[in-house]
């Protein structure tokens, strides 16, 4: 999984671009389009990501039979059905929604670390929960909680990309 999707980098850049249009979005029309931005923007991470990876030089497939691509589908059905709850959240108190996501994204990436055998994960998955549990406690404006999410994981995906080039030069 490491070698096909570049650790994971791709993914998480890519993640960290829908953050950043959801903030831009958030404070440029209105939180609610934020919110759309984001979700829309999520369901182009996978794609976006393989051709990323791709342009890499990587397979952006994994094996046939991989026992831990049934661990990525697995987290990949949590997020989807954790969206429904994190819009209702926003539909209630919109302030809430992006750091219920960074709940629910932080969360997935704890089992990431277990998918693409690297610690790291753990600790963007906690920076995340730790952000959006910050960010949910002081109300912040949904734009900058989009854009602490965004700063995040591109924070750890340069991280990422570091590693694997590493990784490949050793």
């Amino acid at each position: 999984m490491r070698r096909a999707y570049y650790g994971g980098a791709p993914g998480m850049i890519t993640s960290a671009t829908a953050w950043v249009v959801a903030g831009v979005v958030s404070y440029r029309v209105a939180p609610t389009s934020g919110v759309w931005a984001l979700l829309i923007g999520g369901a182009l991470i996978h794609p976006v990501s393989g051709v990323l990876s791709k342009a890499l030089g990587r397979s952006a497939a994994h094996a046939a039979g991989n026992p831990l691509s049934a661990l990525a589908f697995a987290t990949t059905i949590w997020l989807v059905v954790s969206l429904p709850l994190a819009y209702v959240v926003s539909r209630y108190h919109i302030q809430w929604f992006f750091p219920a996501m960074l709940f629910v994204i932080g969360g997935r990436y704890l089992t990431f670390a277990t998918v693409f055998g690297t610690r790291l994960f753990w600790f963007a998955g906690a920076a995340l929960i730790l952000a959006g549990y910050a960010l949910g406690r002081a109300e912040a404006p949904p734009g900058a909680s989009a854009f602490v999410g965004a700063a995040v994981e591109a924070a750890f995906a340069a991280v990422l990309f570091a590693s694997v080039r590493r990784e490949s030069a050793a």
